[in-house]
């Protein structure tokens, strides 16, 4: 497996660019490492390169994830994202310890928290519910990441509707917190809920905004009609 790992890391090495890796630096107010490459290329050649290990076993595949994630490298992470979502169809509900263990240990920067959270954790969530009160656990860590990962693992269901009730219970634990990666986690949670229940979140929204930090607040009206963003930003 390490031959794997080995090649990919020669390929992103021989096609990084100085340039696009000094950007990087400055965009993250968190030392990330970077092997100079944009998000689409790292996406195109982490679909390209799962076709030659996808008919591996599923613990391989994520052993393999486990030892890009362990670089620190944002491009690495990007894969191990990109392969643990196209494992999907295959998650069973021992995964989630897995998927917890990159949470706490691994991420480092909101870019990976977010990427392994939208799709591969949020996927989980929705194909095992039972899970959703492990992200109330996630909202009251001491790790800034896990309780950014407990808002943003919802961002796609809450987008289509679902679980309304616990982005609420998330929201109300994160409220006060105060880091401003986790107010705009949060809020952008209650944005995506917006989307398909614009009065409900609203509503939440005018109980709270008093307490609410403004950041947090701008997130969740961002999609709202002009009348309720009004109300919600009346002083």
């Amino acid at each position: 497996m390490n031959a794997v790992v080995n090649e990919i890391r020669a390929w992103l090495r021989d096609h990084g660019d100085e340039a696009v890796r000094e950007g990087t630096r400055r965009f993250f107010k968190e030392d990330v490492r970077s092997w100079g490459l944009r998000a689409p290329e790292v996406a195109a050649f982490a679909k390209e390169r799962f076709k030659s290990v996808k008919g591996l076993p599923k613990a391989e595949i994520l052993a393999l994830c486990d030892d890009l994630w362990s670089s620190g490298y944002l491009e690495e992470s990007g894969i191990a994202c990109e392969w643990s979502y196209a494992l999907r169809r295959q998650y069973k509900p021992d995964d989630f310890a897995t998927f917890q263990r990159w949470v706490e240990n691994r991420v480092s920067n909101w870019a990976a928290c977010d990427t392994l959270c939208n799709h591969t954790v949020g996927t989980f969530i929705e194909m095992y519910p039972e899970f959703l009160p492990e992200l109330e656990k996630w909202a009251v860590s001491s790790n800034r990441w896990s309780r950014r990962a407990a808002a943003v693992s919802l961002i796609i269901p809450a987008r289509n509707g679902r679980f309304l009730s616990e982005v609420f219970v998330l929201a109300r634990i994160l409220m006060q917190d105060q880091d401003d990666l986790v107010q705009k986690g949060y809020g952008w949670l209650l944005k995506a809920a917006s989307q398909a229940h614009e009065d409900e979140v609203f509503a939440f929204v005018m109980e709270h905004r008093t307490t609410m930090p403004r950041t947090a607040l701008r997130y969740a009206i961002e999609k709202m009609d002009k009348s309720h963003k009004s109300e919600a930003m009346a002083k």
